[in-house]
């Protein structure tokens, strides 16, 4: 979106918010940023800040189990607490090293909240998948199945840092000559009647349906007080069928998801084709309650079931009683990826527009290692990816399970990086002192470090790029200024504090000041300022 866009949303909604966000603003925001001022917050060390967890906050006054009552009925979500990585010492940990992450479900779940009035849960903003969400203009890989690209600048929100932008750019592979062996694995329990819920998975697996052919290959588990198999084998070109199977199907009962799990990972073992996409795609709200349940006993589950060659997709749909905890970690530990599903739009971008990504592997067990040069870095902090992070051990070890990148899918990742006038050394940099006193590499500042297999290996590939100090620029791209504006929103909901003072016209500033393209993220901001922000907005 031009400035111009920009500006003519935040004209359509000035009379909407003026009146409210002269009042709310003032007392619980603080006032807009300006791109200018210090965002310190605290020395920089190794250890990490906990954020403020302000869960107390969504319950109802009255309410003493912990859950909110909302017009009659409870909000039992669920999400795993967050810590924000702190900065690190380079002197201390040269190393950073993560699993790679192409999710996008906590965008489009916190995009439901702020739709539908609720106060944001500070645990279900993940940053990475926000800056994920959107996509970017990066260089195409001319070999291998992944390229790096990097971009050094300022920090927008903390002016004593630089920020440092990698992103990794997968090939597009010719997804139309792949046979595809699917088994759409659907919750089919009692908290699945809702609209937003089973219906909604019917219309977004019909969607997929229409694209498939003769070549590939479509199964249904459904699972509620047990599983059952409703369709076997059934050729995609028997789209009829297949529709009509998936429209048969009713809500009610418990939930069992271990056994339909179990059953669907046999069906796609039992179809499995060569060469081809096999996967299974859960469509659920998580809320399993019958037998394994638990995060860890499901993922213990998965865990066993990733070897088979198998993928998974994992679908979230629904509000009130969402499991957020369990499905992630089932598409973390079962080499798949995992998206919440807000809407029919989002079905239809999901498995129809990025089908490719979503369904189709080019490289597996993707990591990165950013080695800094302490010459020229003091300090660093990874932004997101809080649970995806790795012992540094880890990355040359093709024992250790790390994300799948899909065809055509982009990994964005962000740096905040204290410049450093020094003269230490370390790893890379300590054990070629004799080109350091040369020059040779006294002039770089970091090296980006890639493993990943290909779909069908067991080995990994290793590809690095260098950034050097003179690769620093005051102008900014599109794709910086873009993952930038996602990240600040990000921390806004997250109240971070590494971004204190930051609001989200403060946000909305950024992105006019620095033309960003992105009619969505303006859209859900100037809705969240509409809402009210903290204790004041409505839960539900």
């Amino acid at each position: 979106m031009k400035k111009t866009t920009s500006n003519s949303i935040k004209r359509n909604l000035t009379m909407t918010l003026s009146l409210m966000m002269t009042a709310t603003m003032l007392a619980s925001c603080g006032s807009g940023y300006d791109g200018s001022e210090s965002r310190k917050s605290g020395s920089y060390n190794n250890e990490r800040t906990t954020a403020e967890n302000y869960r107390s906050s969504n319950v109802t006054a009255g309410d003493t189990d912990g859950t909110a009552n909302i017009g009659g009925g409870y909000n039992t979500e669920e999400y795993n607490h967050l810590t924000e990585n702190g900065y690190k010492l380079v002197s201390d940990e040269p190393l950073s090293t993560f699993s790679t992450d192409v999710d996008t479900a906590s965008y489009t779940n916190v995009r439901r909240m702020i739709n539908d009035g609720w106060e944001v849960d500070t645990d279900a903003v993940r940053t990475e998948e926000f800056i994920n969400y959107f996509k970017y203009d990066y260089e195409k890989p001319a070999e291998g199945a992944v390229s790096i690209n990097t971009e050094l600048s300022d920090c927008p929100w903390n002016s004593e840092a630089k920020l440092m932008l990698v992103g990794l750019q997968a090939r597009e592979a010719k997804v139309k000559d792949v046979p595809t062996n699917l088994v759409f694995l659907i919750d089919v329990s009692g908290s699945m009647e809702d609209e937003d819920k089973l219906p909604l998975v019917q219309q977004a697996f019909s969607m997929l349906v229409e694209n498939l052919g003769a070549d590939d290959r479509v199964s249904i588990v459904t699972y509620a007080g047990s599983d059952s198999v409703v369709l076997e084998g059934e050729s995609g070109d028997n789209s009829e069928e297949i529709v009509s199977a998936l429209n048969s199907l009713s809500a009610g009962g418990s939930t069992a998801g271990a056994a339909g799990i179990t059953t669907a990972y046999k069906l796609a073992e039992e179809y499995f084709i060569e060469g081809g996409n096999n996967r299974v795609i859960l469509a659920t709200d998580g809320d399993l309650n019958v037998g394994l349940s638990s995060e860890e006993e499901l993922t213990d589950l998965i865990s066993q079931k990733r070897d088979s060659g198998v993928y998974l997709s994992v679908l979230g749909f629904g509000s009130g009683n969402y499991k957020d905890n369990r499905l992630e970690a089932l598409a973390d530990n079962g080499n798949g990826n995992y998206a919440y599903i807000d809407s029919v739009d989002e079905a239809k971008r999901v498995l129809v527009t990025e089908m490719s990504g979503t369904l189709f592997t080019v490289a597996k067990d993707a990591k990165v290692q950013i080695e800094f040069n302490p010459e020229n870095v003091s300090a660093y902090r990874l932004v997101g990816y809080e649970n995806r992070l790795l012992n540094d051990e880890d990355f040359e070890d093709d024992t250790k399970d790390a994300g799948d990148i899909g065809s055509g899918q982009q990994v964005t990742v962000l740096y905040e990086i204290v410049p450093n006038n020094g003269n230490e050394k370390s790893l890379k940099y300590q054990d070629n002192e004799s080109k350091a006193e040369t020059n040779e590499l006294s002039g770089e500042m970091l090296t980006v470090s890639v493993r990943y297999k290909d779909p069908e290996a067991s080995e990994s590939k290793l590809i690095d790029k260098s950034v050097m100090c003179s690769d620093y620029t005051e102008a900014v791209s599109q794709n910086f200024a873009k993952a930038c504006s996602a990240a600040e929103f990000a921390m806004v909901l997250r109240n971070s504090d590494y971004a204190s003072g930051l609001t989200a016209q403060g946000v909305v500033d950024y992105m006019e000041q620095n033309n960003v393209d992105n009619s969505e993220l303006f859209e859900l901001i100037y809705k969240y300022m509409q809402n009210g922000t903290g204790s004041e907005a409505s839960y539900w």
